[in-house]
């Protein structure tokens, strides 16, 4: 099995006035193809990992062959964190806080408002690239910022939430903007998405999005 391209769970244009048509077939179309095909180019002298979810690779990092660690660690997380991107973000202003998943960030920031200021200001102060997560371990939830394409789930953290602050992601229409870019991708959060992804990673939970191949995430 190679790992594919998911395709966008919207049209292009979607996500427009936020993000235009032209950033997003060169985010999606350019940079996560390239990191999709390097992934499989990484693997292919390891038939025995081809069919391993890359979620489970990126878990896996130490346990993994001294010559796929890097690859894995860059080019399988680039193609995980993409994938769950795409799967958090919906056209601006349609989706609304879940009453839940509010309660769970006051209890955890004090209020939700609190949470969006900690979490813009880790992409903002976020050195080079990289991406500003809101995570949990099972018990607690916290945001980190990680550099380049390194994945919470190498560290036992999973991932409800993220922001990609590679340039790339938000070049064309903010250039280098980056603070506005974090203050405009609030409206075109999927919080739904967020709030299953949270229910999912309870203790006891079924199923954990977290686990879910990325090929499966769109």
């Amino acid at each position: 099995m190679t790992h594919q391209l998911p395709p966008l769970p919207f049209d292009y244009d979607a996500l427009a006035p936020v993000l235009s048509e032209h950033a997003m077939r060169l985010h999606h179309d350019r940079h996560h193809r390239a990191y999709v095909e390097k992934l499989n180019k990484a693997l292919d002298g390891h038939p025995e990992l081809q069919n391993v979810p890359v979620e489970q690779l990126l878990k896996d990092l130490d346990g993994l062959p001294a010559d796929l660690r890097t690859p894995i660690r860059n080019q399988g997380g680039g193609h995980a964190n993409h994938s769950l991107y795409w799967s958090l973000l919906a056209p601006p202003d349609s989706a609304e806080l879940p009453p839940s998943l509010a309660r769970e960030l006051e209890r955890a920031f004090g209020e939700v408002e609190a949470f969006k200021a900690k979490f813009a200001e880790t992409g903002e102060k976020l050195f080079g690239s990289g991406y500003a997560w809101l995570v949990t371990d099972g018990s607690r939830l916290d945001v980190i910022g990680l550099p380049n394409q390194d994945s919470p789930l190498s560290i036992g953290r999973t991932p409800l939430l993220t922001v990609d602050v590679w340039e790339h992601a938000y070049y064309p229409d903010y250039e280098n903007r980056r603070p506005e870019w974090l203050q405009a991708w609030w409206r075109i959060v999927n919080w739904e998405a967020v709030a299953e992804r949270l229910q999912d990673a309870r203790p006891g939970a079924t199923a954990h999005s977290g686990d879910r191949p990325a090929s499966n995430l769109a």
